[in-house]
């Protein structure tokens, strides 16, 4: 996909969630790949946490983002399988506005390459809320290094032709 290399980049700021009940912070391999690929890019990581598998929890941590006006994008690690503690799809329903479906379905399909048909055990998924992007990705390190270099590097890229979430964000809160 072209980087138009005319067009100046224009970095966002993202908030980093980690949710497991398995890690801390400082043996969360997947929120650092995530952390220094955001960085690398020239984004700005505003804020980083790791939360259990507790939906109040994280629905609380999303709003509290969400209502940041400084936050444009939440990218979230973990707790998209299908266990009974895997819960951050139905956390992120709880405060969408919109689906992104193409998101969970590219992701997969990327996926698929790698992993074959255990890919259909993801779900993987993305919405918009109150006009902040939020994006959900396993807790792999292979998972969260598939969403960022598939998808997340080029369409948080405001020069990726012929279109970007980072153009979108001025009119996501249009009535």
């Amino acid at each position: 996909m072209p980087i138009d290399e005319s067009r100046t980049f224009k970095p966002i700021n993202i908030a980093l969630l980690t949710v497991s009940d398995t890690r801390s912070l400082k043996e969360d391999t997947s929120g650092d790949i995530l952390a220094d690929r955001i960085a690398g890019k020239g984004h700005t990581l505003i804020y980083r946490n790791l939360i259990r598998d507790e939906k109040s929890k994280i629905i609380a941590q999303l709003h509290q983002w969400i209502d940041e006006e400084a936050v444009d994008a939440i990218i979230t690690t973990g707790g998209t399988g299908l266990t009974g503690r895997d819960i951050t799809p139905e956390a992120l329903d709880a405060v969408k506005d919109k689906d992104i479906p193409g998101f969970g379905e590219l992701f997969r399909w990327l996926s698929y390459e790698k992993i074959g048909t255990s890919t259909v055990q993801s779900r993987a998924c993305a919405v918009v809320s109150r006009g902040t992007y939020i994006f959900a990705l396993p807790g792999s390190n292979g998972a969260v290094k598939d969403g960022w270099n598939g998808i997340l590097d080029t369409q948080l890229d405001s020069r990726h032709r012929p279109c970007n979430f980072v153009e979108l964000m001025p009119r996501l809160l249009e009535k």
